[in-house]
C-alpha cells in the first residue's frame, strides 16, 4: 500500500481530531484515547472520509492481547493499528487491518532483534523512532523492504523534509503546525 500524503497527523486531543475532520488529510492517527470513546471516534473519522489508525498500545483500558484485538477488529474496525508488539501486528492481519509496527532505535542489538521480528511479522509499514536520523531510516528501509514512516522528535519542517529525502514513505507527528505540510502523492 502506498500512502497518499507525506505527513500523518497523530492526535492526542479531541479538539485536534475534530479540526482534522474538516481538513484535507486522508489519515488520522489516534495516539491516545479511552476505550469507551474509541469506537465513536473511529466511526466519526471514517464517516468524514478519513482512514483512522489506532495506536493500540496507548488506548486506556485496552489490553493488547487476543481479546483486545478481537474487540478492535470486530467492534472498533479502524483502518489500521500501530503497535510495538509483534502479536498485535499478527492479529491485525486476522481482522484485515493495516499494520504499522513501531521500531525504537535504541542500539544496534535492539535494531537487529527488531528487524528479525519485522521480517517474520511482515507489517504493512514500519514506524522508526526517533525519525530524525536520516541515515538510520535508509538503513532500516534497506534491511526490511517495507515502507518506513519516520516518527518521534520531528519538530521542524526541515526535519520532515530530511526524513522524506532519506526514503521515509511519510512522517507521523503530533505537532499540528507540521500537519499543513501534508503533500499528497509524494
Amino acid at each position: 500500500m502506498k500512502l497518499t500524503q507525506s505527513v500523518l497527523p497523530a492526535v492526542k486531543k479531541i479538539k485536534e481530531f475534530e479540526s482534522l475532520l474538516e481538513s484535507d488529510t486522508d489519515y488520522i492517527i489516534l495516539l491516545e484515547s479511552r476505550l469507551g470513546l474509541l469506537r465513536k471516534l473511529v466511526k466519526v473519522g471514517q464517516k468524514a472520509g478519513k482512514k483512522i489508525f489506532v495506536h493500540v498500545d496507548l488506548i486506556q483500558g485496552l489490553k493488547a492481547d487476543d481479546y483486545g484485538m478481537e474487540y478492535i477488529g470486530q467492534e472498533v474496525k479502524p483502518d489500521g493499528v500501530i503497535s510495538t508488539r509483534a502479536h498485535v501486528i499478527q492479529q491485525a492481519k486476522k481482522y484485515n487491518l493495516l499494520s504499522v509496527q513501531r521500531l525504537f532505535l535504541i542500539d544496534s542489538q535492539a535494531i537487529e532483534h527488531n528487524v528479525k521480528i519485522i521480517q517474520r511479522t511482515a507489517p504493512d509499514f514500519v514506524e522508526v523512532l526517533p525519525g530524525i536520523l536520516p541515515g538510520m531510516i535508509q538503513e532500516i528501509r534497506g534491511h526490511i523492504g517495507i515502507p518506513v514512516i519516520a516518527g518521534g522528535l520531528i519538530r521542524t519542517e526541515e526535519e520532515v523534509e530530511s526524513a522524506l529525502a532519506s526514503g521515509a514513505a511519510a512522517v507521523s507527528t503530533s505537532r499540528a503546525e507540521l500537519w499543513r505540510l501534508n503533500n499528497k502523492d509524494t
